[in-house]
């Protein structure tokens, strides 16, 4: 017999997670180049370009890990009930991938446009916003309840993972305000060269999203361990 389709589920997430983490590290390492004075503005902006292209996959990997999630979920033996009927049904998991699918077109158009679209980043940040509200909620009531939606296996591994993927997305909104100054910054540079005043707002940007990154790093790396280990699980 061929492998149970859960596994290959399993192995999307996975991969979803490698591509999120190392993308970002990817960024990271060309970040360096962008705010380098010593190199001159075009290389600099052929850096810029390199750091957005690599920023792309991680963020594909964010929309990505909502519907995989879902799916694995489903397919769960020990899967959840709700007033007796299961949580996740096929219509269901189709339902949070169409809306994925359109999530996913957004995040992508307002990167490639660099939010010169302001309603498709309103629209984005809307649906982040909830998500971050609703799998808060989802991830407390999984953490606290005795059996949550039914689940008697001890399923507070998954309520912590969920809180860790909001904690992830809320890193992420965190990143996009400290770098409302960058655009405008490295506009001037191109523009007029460098100034003093001009690289400090560069870096302040840039590096003030450090602490995020390190939040959306090991929060992601921590929500593999639990998905891997399922810590306390009654299995």
């Amino acid at each position: 017999m061929g492998p149970h389709p859960h596994g290959w589920w399993i192995v999307l997430h996975l991969v979803l997670f490698v591509f999120w983490l190392g993308g970002d590290l990817g960024v990271f390492y060309s970040s360096r180049s962008v705010l380098n004075p010593a190199l001159t503005p075009a290389a600099r902006a052929t850096a810029l370009k390199i750091m957005s292209g690599l920023d792309l996959g991680p963020k594909i990997c964010l929309v990505l890990f909502l519907p995989s999630g879902v799916t694995l979920m489903a397919l769960e033996p020990h899967g959840a009930e709700l007033f007796g009927v299961r949580l996740f049904p096929l219509w269901s998991v189709l339902l949070v991938w169409a809306f994925a699918a359109l999530w996913l077109v957004l995040t992508v158009a307002d990167h490639r446009t660099h939010g010169r679209f302001p309603r498709v980043r309103q629209a984005d940040w809307a649906i982040r916003i909830a998500l971050v509200a609703a799998i808060v909620g989802a991830a407390g009531y999984t953490l606290l309840a005795d059996r949550p939606f039914g689940v008697d296996t001890n399923p507070r591994w998954l309520g912590a993972k969920l809180l860790l993927y909001a904690l992830a997305l809320a890193a992420g909104l965190g990143i996009r305000l400290k770098l409302r100054a960058f655009g405008p910054a490295f506009g001037t540079l191109v523009s007029t060269g460098s100034t003093p005043e001009v690289e400090r707002t560069l870096r302040g940007s840039v590096d003030g999203c450090l602490p995020y990154v390190w939040v959306i790093w090991g929060s992601v790396l921590a929500a593999a361990v639990s998905g891997v280990f399922k810590p306390g699980a009654l299995l």
